[in-house]
């Protein structure tokens, strides 16, 4: 049994994480929803950038991305990742770990869909993660996609979203003298079982 209180109460560690992100919302100047995301590739070496978190379901995380890029490679190659978000506004942080799966080609194209124009031309304009002899490339490319793609475009193959299923989540809150409040879930069989954790 953990003395799980305030900020901390609650039996869905998802649930948790969207109050959390709600709250956050109200007091990050910048994308609250920024995750830093660790990948590997096929010889163990991590990589880690910030993409955003696009959706907390039930039981997974969901973010979106080229799949060409390193990531969806990396992802592809070796399909478990982490993340963590971090609130400087609020003091506080989740971690979170486990096996990744592509979400399914339905879900994706309805997020696709709600982006921006701009954003949709520039998923297929982008040849993520490989070299690009300078912006004026870049650009002639989103000029090139508009005039074939028109003001709808559908979304493309090598572009969709990937739901982590976590095995851990961890809910950390600074404290005073460095003395911080840590509580980690770990997914059982049974459920979610929570542990109190040293700082």
């Amino acid at each position: 049994m953990t003395d799980r209180t305030g900020i901390f109460a609650g039996d869905d560690p998802f649930a948790l994480a969207r109050d959390w992100l709600a709250e956050a919302e109200k007091t990050e100047p910048e994308d609250a929803n920024a995750i830093a995301l660790a990948t590997s590739d096929e010889s163990g070496l991590p990589n880690v950038r910030m993409v955003l978190l696009k959706e907390i379901e039930a039981d997974a995380f969901v973010f979106y991305t080229n799949f060409e890029g390193k990531k969806g490679q990396e992802l592809a190659a070796n399909p478990q990742a982490a993340f963590v978000m971090h609130w400087k506004s609020l003091r506080r942080q989740i971690r979170v770990r486990g096996p990744v799966e592509r979400v399914e080609d339905a879900q994706a194209d309805a997020y696709y869909k709600s982006r921006s124009l701009q954003s949709r031309l520039g998923a297929w304009a982008s040849q993520q993660s490989r070299p690009l002899a300078g912006r004026g490339t870049l650009m002639a490319e989103v000029a090139k996609v508009t005039a074939q793609k028109g003001p709808d475009p559908a979304r493309p193959s090598f572009w969709g979203g990937f739901r982590i299923r976590p095995v851990e989540i961890e809910f950390w809150a600074d404290g005073r003298f460095r003395l911080h409040d840590r509580f980690r879930w770990t997914k059982e069989a049974a459920g979610w079982t929570t542990m109190r954790l040293y700082p």
